[in-house]
């Protein structure tokens, strides 16, 4: 899995202001290309109704999170990433960022002056879900073995559906039989 890139907003009345980011000196020119669709996150920020979550499908994947108390958070994705990590890692993201934070420093704050560097952590540990923590090693089996449990469901139903019309041609037989 390739770009996971998780961005810090704080959504104030007229619009969303950028809070904590990450050093990209290091990302290829591909990666780097990605900030148009973060300008589009920043408009979807701006759009969304507190305590609400949005994912946008262009090029890339946007994941947007917006909670009651304003704070929120931008992740672009490729899409090969799972959704449920991406909106896992904003979560994850903006809960440690409100603790580390003091709420007086979110609408006045910048990436310049607030001292939030969560974000590069959660950048190297989620670009690749399968090497993120245990919680989420845990998520990915439960979301494994749902998809196994619905595709067996999904063969159950057929068999049910297949043995229903074994028993109307049985009947059918029987009556015919009988004749």
């Amino acid at each position: 899995h390739e770009a996971v890139q998780p961005k810090c907003l704080y959504k104030g009345e007229s619009k969303a202001v950028l809070k904590a980011t990450y050093d990209v000196s290091s990302f290829s020119f591909f990666q780097r290309s990605s900030c148009y669709f973060f300008l589009q996150g920043i408009l979807i920020v701006e759009c969304s109704a507190k305590d609400s979550q949005t994912s946008v499908e262009q090029e890339y994947l946007c994941y947007v999170f917006v909670r009651n108390d304003s704070l929120a958070e931008v992740v672009i994705a490729d899409r090969e990433h799972p959704s449920w990590e991406s909106f896992t890692l904003l979560e994850k993201v903006l809960d440690e960022f409100s603790k580390q934070v003091h709420r007086i420093d979110w609408p006045v704050g910048s990436p310049y002056t607030i001292q939030y560097t969560g974000l590069d952590s959660h950048l190297s540990r989620h670009q690749n879900p399968q090497e993120a923590d245990s919680m989420t090693k845990v998520n990915i089996i439960l979301h494994n073995t749902m998809q196994s449990l619905l595709a067996r469901g999904g063969k159950l139903n057929d068999l049910v559906s297949k043995s229903e019309v074994l028993g109307i041609q049985l009947k059918v037989f029987y009556k015919m039989a009988r004749i």
